[in-house]
């Protein structure tokens, strides 16, 4: 792997199938009780500029059964750009943490503090970008299915972070993307371009439409993220309007193959884009995909922050 994750691009074919390895070994240590400790002694700084559940507690739990620790440092200790420069949080933090998890609104501000840092940076959420959610995601569906080449994955909702992190991964592995969005919210252009061109490559699609029904029609996998991301509250009214027809429910469900999975990256705003039932129901591995953010998320600190052989 490089020095940091920042996107997708970061990690080839062959570095995804070591991290996949590598969680499945960590989970099993850890369902067996068995203690690991490769990041003794090494320290995890949580930079972040919105909440969190899931991104916060799975990298801090994961340092510490690594045997390391984690900092959370809030929206207001840092207050990256304003109190003072990136590069000086960056060139002061390498000197006391041995990796970085930044949550940021900004994908720039991630890849400025990669750039000024001479210790690894984590992507733990851009507006742009959400590589190890898809990471663990893809993780989970490996677990369900073997292998995740040749599948169809069907994301109903906006082409927001977390699409552009699967139309990466799922390029990447084979996997067949397919968008069905309202118009104006497709995906970043350039972001979608370069995925359609590495899923040409791979002999797979990545689609984009405006017809959730068309789109889930004999999917193996159904996929949602809220209709409204944080820092869009003010668009919230607009959004639940636009996405009327866009809602995970049985009826939609029952377009796709019988033995769909459902996925949702969490938080849910039940109701909106999906229903208890479908949440709730046989269906649904939304919370096995929380469960392997830990995993997932201690094999990458491992391989960036572990000791290299």
């Amino acid at each position: 792997m490089t020095r940091h994750l920042l996107t997708l691009d970061d990690v080839t074919v062959a570095d995804m199938e070591a991290l996949f390895a590598s969680a499945a070994a960590l989970k099993a240590q850890r369902q067996q009780g068995a203690a690991t400790g490769p990041l003794q002694g090494k320290t995890l700084a949580l930079v972040f500029e919105k909440p969190s559940l899931r991104t916060r507690v799975t990298f801090e739990a994961g340092m510490t059964q690594l045997g390391g620790h984690a900092i959370y440092l809030a929206p207001t200790d840092i207050r990256l750009g304003e109190r003072e420069t990136v590069q000086d949080a960056a060139r002061n933090l390498e000197r006391w943490v041995d990796g970085v998890v930044a949550r940021t609104f900004s994908h720039q501000m991630v890849e400025r503090l990669a750039g000024y840092a001479r210790i690894p940076v984590i992507n733990g959420l851009t507006d742009l970008h959400h590589p190890v959610q898809i990471l663990c995601d893809l993780f989970t569906l490996r677990e369900k299915r073997g292998t995740v080449r040749g599948l169809t994955v069907a994301f109903v909702g906006d082409g927001n972070n977390v699409c552009h992190s699967w139309l990466q991964g799922a390029a990447k592995l084979g996997v067949h993307f397919r968008l069905a969005c309202p118009p104006g919210y497709e995906p970043n252009a350039a972001v979608a371009a370069k995925a359609n061109q590495e899923a040409a490559a791979a002999g797979v699609r990545a689609e984009v439409t405006h017809d959730p029904v068309s789109a889930v029609r004999g999917a193996d996998v159904i996929y949602t993220d809220v209709w409204t991301s944080m820092g869009q509250e003010e668009d919230r009214l607009r959004r639940l309007r636009d996405f009327q027809g866009f809602q995970v429910d049985a009826r939609l469900v029952a377009q796709a193959k019988p033995e769909v999975l459902v996925m949702h990256c969490l938080p849910a705003h039940r109701g909106e884009e999906i229903t208890d039932e479908v949440m709730d129901g046989p269906h649904s591995i939304v919370f096995d995909q929380a469960e392997n953010r830990l995993h997932m998320q201690k094999a990458i600190l491992v391989a960036l922050m572990g000791e290299k052989k």
